[in-house]
């Protein structure tokens, strides 16, 4: 069973998603891949414990203070591929970014290869199901510019603004 609840964020409603002891979604309203994991079970309305943590969570990052991600406890659904990217989004610090060609050279040396796809992070990035907490807006493209964001465009900027981040585009691949 499945419990759900929503979230009024400054840049848009997020409906947040929960089994008795675990997130498991955090998605903006109208998203791609809007509630994908939990698509064909039941889902109830209800204010569980995990869903008012979150929740709190989500008040504190709003209000700057920068809270841990261990004080949640997630669980993502996906494959073991994209779990291990979602685990590496979750060390990139508050107001920081990385590239995409960043985070797949650490999947690539997780996985003691010597090459991984950009675009194959991109995609499991993409289908991160747990929104603003697992940090997939820090996640910019080459020389720093702002792609690929299934919440769109406007709440990664707008999130990456709330964090300070650094928005400038480099002048150097990173």
């Amino acid at each position: 069973m499945y419990y759900v609840s929503s979230y009024e964020a400054p840049m848009g409603t997020l409906t947040l998603v929960s089994n008795e002891t675990c997130l498991i979604g955090s998605w903006f309203e109208g998203q791609k891949y809007y509630m994908e994991p939990v698509a064909n079970e039941d889902v109830v309305p209800k204010e569980t414990e995990v869903l008012r943590r979150t929740k709190k969570w989500l008040d504190d990052y709003f209000a700057g203070r920068m809270p841990a991600l261990i004080t949640l406890p997630l669980a993502p659904q996906g494959s073991t591929f994209r779990k291990l990217v979602w685990h590496i989004l979750c060390q990139i610090p508050y107001g920081q970014v990385r590239t995409y060609k960043e985070i797949a050279n650490e999947v690539a040396s997780y996985e003691g290869k010597d090459h991984m796809s950009a675009q194959a992070v991109g995609g499991a990035i993409g289908h991160n199901p747990i929104s603003v907490i697992i940090p997939c807006h820090r996640v910019v493209g080459t020389k720093g510019s702002l792609t690929g964001y299934a919440g769109g465009l406007d709440k990664k900027k707008a999130l990456l603004q709330h964090e300070g981040a650094n928005l400038t585009p480099q002048n150097s691949n990173r």
